[in-house]
């Protein structure tokens, strides 16, 4: 489809009621309940404080971990944390849609912004159904009447239909916020205009997400190679015919991915110009590194990619144009194996290219080792970023392309 949705500039919003929708779901303290890392709310700040400053009353919709995690929690901390970063203050209220968030909500003032209950403390809400149906929900129904307009900033749950994501842009002005704005363009143009050569570098732990975006990308021709790090990586030396130890082999089938080991050896035989293996891998033997060619692999943990291969994607990726990277090459938390994750994330940094990197544990290793700056654009969906370039459609922005191309305004 083409790409096609309202921005904030498509609404005047002066002495109007808007709801924002955001993902400020952040790690925190167990003990305290303090947030431990602010950066989801200061990528959201920006977005609040320009709807604010319109002269709108500013109505905050947010989520807060899942039922039965630790860390699922009011919204309370975050209030504050906001109000510290936007340096005015946001009202907490612990409520989502019953009479007394209402009552807030009708007796704000221009310039107000309230931050409503975590959404997901309402059983609907971790309900994914149709667009059409959600829109049907209380939540939906009991909100949209004191509100104006609805803003969908939430590019991280875009592949999510609940009601707080999908709902009110059918029964609302309805359009995207800056975060959402700026991943859909960037990552529509990374897919559709990239400049070659074209490089992807996959890693982590998700395969099966990791092999979608690769299916797509291949046969789609928009990827001219693979680098696959990871247990990406593990898993396509076991299909090219890699003895990695029955350590590894456990390690994938206890996670269910035999049946992509399969997968694997059928993508190798299609594109095996184009999907890039490791020459040398480092294992963990006595908690220290150890590497090996893959032709002498012990049966001992692998834990990251070796100096041969590490060499070889650096060169690969600095003769890109444009390079999408997502999940680490190893298990970076551990000392001696960071060294395949940092490497490859230096030389997208230090490249020419126009690169992309996934969120997570990739993004949070970029911000660590202070890179961030030379890199074109750091996701903050990994989940969302991988579903749109596995050609997925995301239940968001479908809906917000259909009110927009249908002229709901």
């Amino acid at each position: 489809m083409s790409l096609q949705f309202y921005t904030i500039d498509d609404f005047d919003m002066r002495n109007k009621t808007v709801l924002v929708r955001v993902d400020i779901n952040s790690p925190v303290d167990p003990v305290t309940g303090n947030i431990l890392d602010t950066t989801r709310l200061k990528l959201h700040a920006g977005t609040i404080d320009e709807i604010s400053k319109k002269g709108a009353k500013t109505v905050i919709l947010a989520h807060q971990s899942r039922p039965g995690k630790k860390d699922f929690t009011t919204m309370q901390q975050h209030s504050k944390a906001l109000s510290k970063i936007l340096k005015r203050s946001v009202e907490y209220v612990d409520d989502i849609f019953g009479s007394h968030a209402r009552r807030r909500i009708k007796s704000m003032k221009t310039g107000d912004i309230l931050l409503l209950e975590n959404v997901r403390f309402y059983s609907e809400e971790m309900l994914n159904r149709d667009p059409y149906l959600q829109a049907e929900t209380h939540m939906v129904k009991e909100l949209t009447p004191v509100a104006d307009y609805y803003i969908n900033d939430a590019f991280a749950a875009a592949h999510r239909s609940q009601p707080s994501l999908v709902g009110f842009i059918l029964t609302l002005p309805s359009g995207a916020g800056r975060v959402m704005e700026t991943e859909l363009n960037l990552l529509y143009s990374a897919m559709h205009n990239a400049e070659k050569p074209c490089v992807y570098v996959l890693g982590g732990v998700k395969v099966d997400d990791s092999i979608m975006v690769m299916e797509n990308v291949l046969k789609n021709g928009s990827a001219d190679y693979i680098l696959t790090t990871g247990l990406v990586a593990n898993i396509f030396l076991w299909a090219s015919g890699v003895k990695i130890g029955k350590y590894n082999e456990q390690f994938i089938n206890d996670r269910d991915y035999y049946d992509l080991v399969k997968k694997a050896k059928g993508m190798l035989k299609e594109f095996k110009d184009q999907i890039i293996i490791p020459k040398d891998v480092a294992i963990c033997a006595e908690d220290k590194r150890q590497e090996y060619n893959i032709e002498k692999i012990p049966n001992l943990p692998i834990f990251d990619i070796g100096s041969k291969t590490i060499a070889e994607y650096n060169d690969c990726i600095k003769s890109a144009k444009t390079i999408f990277a997502n999940g680490p090459a190893g298990v970076f938390e551990k000392e001696g194996f960071n060294i395949g994750t940092e490497e490859i994330l230096k030389a997208i940094a230090s490249s020419n290219a126009n690169s992309i990197v996934g969120g997570g544990h990739l993004a949070a290793a970029a911000n660590q080792l202070n890179l961030s700056s030379g890199i074109t654009h750091i996701s903050s969906g990994g989940g969302a970023s991988i579903n749109l370039l596995a050609g997925e459609k995301l239940p968001v922005v479908e809906v917000l392309h259909e009110v927009a191309s249908k002229g709901m305004k």
